[in-house]
């Protein structure tokens, strides 16, 4: 197939660009590196030096059979948009190519107003731009299972099938998100949903949980040189990565407020077996298809009990401590999302072990001495 990858150059679109390309797609890989710019902005560049994108783009392409097409461009910018669509035509697209952090996003006026604008204008000129030139391409776009927040009934995948004053419909399941980030990409959803009710454009939404680990199948053919950007820090670093970080700096794993916040969580090998499902699986023309995409959902408290079980097996000091909350959520609530359709697609989950702990482990403690430290602590603050 030909596979489009907006927003290649991240955590996620880089293991995703050599996947479909070491499996014989035809792939082209777009990102306007933006995060790159926050990272250094923040001081918060990843644990391993990640080469620039079209570096890393070379060194799979001199030495692979199947190489990927690179260009750096921003979805913001329609006419280049519609240039590449209109030339490339792709069957897939995946998109990635949204301002990531939800910190990031509530630091300042100007900072959520670039997450708004860059994601939520970027996902609507890729929306006009596949209605022109390839209306029949499958759009998967990456969400969040943060875009629900948390309701005290079950989160269903997307939908919710209603009975009010007799009458009953199936509407989008009711969203209450939980930063700007969320937010953007809650208008996101509306915005593709009414594509695919109006123009009759397909798309699978994958809300995603926390994602951690940092190999996969393509990445361990040259980890030095095909490593995607694993962070630790307060900014980017997801809460899995984070605490393994801070063990192995001989830091507490630092547990926002009471830690009985419940979340989803996935490995990193299962995000590219999601997405390559979703992409061998699509739609029907005019359906807009929600996956919740986790494989286990657990309290803060619950992760950084099994992290500190690992330490203890394996003799490395590990504590906890609890610090005030910097984010406005419930810290005791009710938890019960859905994901059943990935799995009965044939998804085979990869389950947070000692083994994917001590792989994370070994990986930080070899480069510890590339961390920052006051990096790993959070400084942005939801109310101030």
């Amino acid at each position: 197939m030909k596979i489009l990858i907006l927003g290649a150059d991240g955590y996620l679109g880089w293991p995703t660009s050599i996947h479909f390309a070491n499996n014989g797609h035809e792939v082209f890989a777009i990102d306007n590196l933006s995060k790159r710019k926050i990272e250094l902005e923040y001081g918060v560049e990843p644990l391993e030096h990640i080469k620039p994108f079209n570096e890393r783009v070379k060194t799979w392409n001199a030495n692979q059979k199947n190489t990927i097409q690179y260009l750096v461009a921003d979805l913001l910018n329609y006419k280049v948009l519609y240039q590449i669509l209109e030339n490339f035509k792709p069957e897939v697209i995946i998109h990635y190519a949204e301002q990531p952090s939800a910190p990031y996003s509530m630091a300042s006026r100007e900072k959520a107003v670039f997450t708004q604008h860059n994601n939520v204008i970027g996902n609507l000129n890729l929306l006009f731009a596949m209605k022109k030139f390839c209306p029949d391409s499958h759009l998967i776009k990456l969400g969040t299972l943060g875009e629900y927040g948390t309701p005290n009934i079950d989160i269903e995948e997307g939908w919710l099938n209603i009975e009010h004053n007799g009458r009953k419909d199936r509407v989008l399941y009711p969203k209450k998100p939980g930063s700007f980030y969320h937010l953007s990409k809650v208008h996101d959803s509306a915005n593709i949903e009414f594509a695919c009710r109006i123009w009759g454009i397909k798309c699978t939404d994958l809300n995603q949980g926390f994602v951690y680990g940092l190999t996969t199948n393509e990445i361990a053919l040259d980890p030095e040189n095909l490593a995607t950007s694993f962070h630790y820090d307060a900014i980017f670093g997801t809460i899995v990565n984070r605490f393994i970080s801070q063990i192995a700096c001989g830091r507490d794993m630092t547990v926002y407020g009471k830690g009985n916040q419940k979340r989803g969580f996935l490995n990193l090998i299962d995000t590219i077996k999601c997405v390559n499902i979703a992409s061998m699986n699509p739609p029907k023309s005019g359906e807009f298809r929600v996956f919740n995409q986790f494989t286990e959902f657990c309290s803060l408290n619950e992760i950084a009990d099994k992290i500190k079980d690992y330490a203890t097996i394996n003799k490395i000091n590990a504590k906890i401590s609890h610090i005030n909350n910097p984010r406005v959520e419930e810290e005791d609530h009710y938890y019960n999302p859905k994901n059943t359709s990935l799995m009965s697609l044939g998804l085979k989950p990869t389950f947070l072990d000692n083994v994917e702990i001590d792989k994370i482990y070994k990986k930080v403690k070899k480069n510890q001495n590339q961390i920052n430290l006051d990096t790993l602590n959070p400084e942005i603050n939801w109310k101030i």
